[in-house]
């Protein structure tokens, strides 16, 4: 029997604000443990809470940069449970009415095109970090009360590389509206999986499993390719699916129980007594909208309407952005769009991906690389040599001038230097010039490679065609 498999994501995003969501505390990361702390984000007795205006303004962005609708009037609510990272038993969080509301992203998936419908998107507080250690476990809560954004989706996710292209495209669309880093190391990003499985053709869900705080892209789709096929033996096993929250074991490659399942009246929720609604005007939402940053789709438009990029090459830099600010820092320096655009995207890539690093770790800026291009673009460096010297920037972090400099390789544009090469090599290859003149064009192709050979590479390769043509008609 062949089964489908049903996966509903639960995506947890810190926003990059500069202080907590209900007090003054920093965000800043890798601080000393439980400096960034205060009675409000410690659930001291008496304190007040009151709300981050910026954390509703990022959630409003993100809301509209996901299609969502955004609700005039939400409200907070105490979401109970006891466990030693929330100091005050309970979480901050958004119920019944949160801020965003439906909403969905189009993601490209085994070269299939897929909507992928959002449910909501709430605003909450995250809770501290534990620490487990041989004879207890410790736990810093300077990461208490830095404001989340939980985007949770519809159902209609039914494949690992789905979900894989989904979490990609969020996190695209989160830092494109910049409202946060999505520094997955630190914890910026975080996947929650609800998944069953059923018989193919079968309309009723199968019994679901939730497995948390995948850290990675790599993790999640690993941990949804596991889960689906332990869930398929059980029920093979003539077995049941148990509704539970499950964690994946990165180094077994296995999930293993956790906890039983909580449904939402475990929680206990009802409306946070120390904060106000949230209501918004239209006037409000209006201006967010307006000064919204440019998205993918209209970055993507852009590119080829007025850098004349081609298609490929449009959407290939925009998938990310990273590689979109990377490409138009260089443009800053560097004025030729296509030029800059096949560097990056071949040339450059090409070196990142054999590192195996992210971009953001590379020696070579923006402003580098176009030094490099313009030296191309001036006539002092060939194609061939610019790209050695590209991998030597990689390695090295220099720049090209010193580096050009340091190893003599400026490019031969010299045509009396050219002219005295290309007449010895027409002298020594007397057959190749007849063979031209008699009519054969492929002749040509063969003298200009003598004189790159003779020149190490360094003539200019449009020089030398236009000396050699010239020379050949006489």
């Amino acid at each position: 029997m062949n089964y489908e498999m049903v996966i509903g994501l639960e995506i947890h995003c810190e926003l990059s604000t500069k202080s907590k969501i209900f007090c003054g505390c920093s965000t800043q990361f890798g601080n000393e443990p439980n400096t960034n702390v205060c009675p409000v984000c410690l659930g001291m007795p008496g304190v007040l809470s009151v709300l981050n205006e910026t954390v509703v303004e990022y959630a409003v962005k993100a809301g509209l940069a996901m299609n969502c609708e955004i609700a005039r009037f939400s409200k907070m609510d105490r979401k109970n449970y006891f466990y030693p990272d929330l100091p005050k038993a309970y979480q901050v969080s958004q119920f019944d009415l949160p801020i965003c509301l439906g909403g969905y992203l189009d993601i490209e998936a085994d070269d299939e095109a897929y909507r992928i419908a959002l449910t909501r998107i709430h605003i909450e507080e995250d809770a501290g970090k534990l620490t487990h250690v041989a004879d207890g476990s410790l736990v810093d809560y300077n990461r208490g009360g830095v404001p989340l954004l939980e985007i949770v989706t519809e159902p209609d996710i039914r494949s690992a590389a789905q979900a894989f292209a989904f979490a990609k495209t969020v996190r695209n669309i989160l830092l494109y509206a910049g409202v946060s880093d999505c520094k997955m190391q630190e914890g910026s990003l975080r996947f929650d999986v609800n998944l069953s499985v059923r018989p193919e053709g079968q309309e009723a869900f199968g019994t679901r499993t939730e497995m948390k705080n995948l850290s990675s892209f790599r993790v999640l789709q690993k941990a949804i390719e596991y889960e689906y096929k332990r869930q398929i033996k059980v029920i093979e096993a003539g077995e049941k699916v148990v509704q539970e929250t499950r964690r994946f074991d990165e180094s077994k490659g296995i999930t293993y129980t956790l906890r039983s399942k909580e449904n939402a009246h475990d929680y206990r929720y009802f409306p946070e007594p120390d904060l106000l609604p949230i209501v918004l005007s239209e006037d409000y939402i209006q201006n967010i909208k307006s000064n919204m940053p440019e998205l993918p789709e209209e970055k993507r438009k852009r590119y080829i309407e007025k850098l004349a990029l081609s298609e490929y090459d449009a959407r290939v830099l925009t998938a990310s952005c990273e590689l979109s600010t990377f490409f138009e820092d260089v443009l800053k320096y560097y004025d030729e769009a296509k030029t800059a655009a096949n560097w990056v995207l071949v040339e450059l890539m090409a070196l990142v991906n054999q590192a195996e690093i992210e971009l953001d770790e590379i020696k070579v800026t923006p402003e580098a690389l176009a030094g490099l291009l313009n030296l191309i673009k001036a006539g002092q460096l060939s194609g061939k040599m610019a790209k050695g010297v590209l991998e030597e920037m990689f390695s090295t972090g220099r720049d090209a001038q010193t580096i050009v400099k340091e190893k003599g390789l400026s490019q031969i544009s010299d045509t009396a230097e050219l002219e005295k090469i290309i007449d010895e090599v027409l002298s020594n290859n007397p057959a190749s010039v007849a063979d031209y003149q008699g009519g054969k064009d492929k002749a040509l192709g063969f003298l200009v490679g003598q004189v790159m050979r003779q020149t190490k590479g360094a003539a200019n390769p449009k020089s030398v065609n236009e000396i050699l043509l010239h020379k050949l008609k006489k």
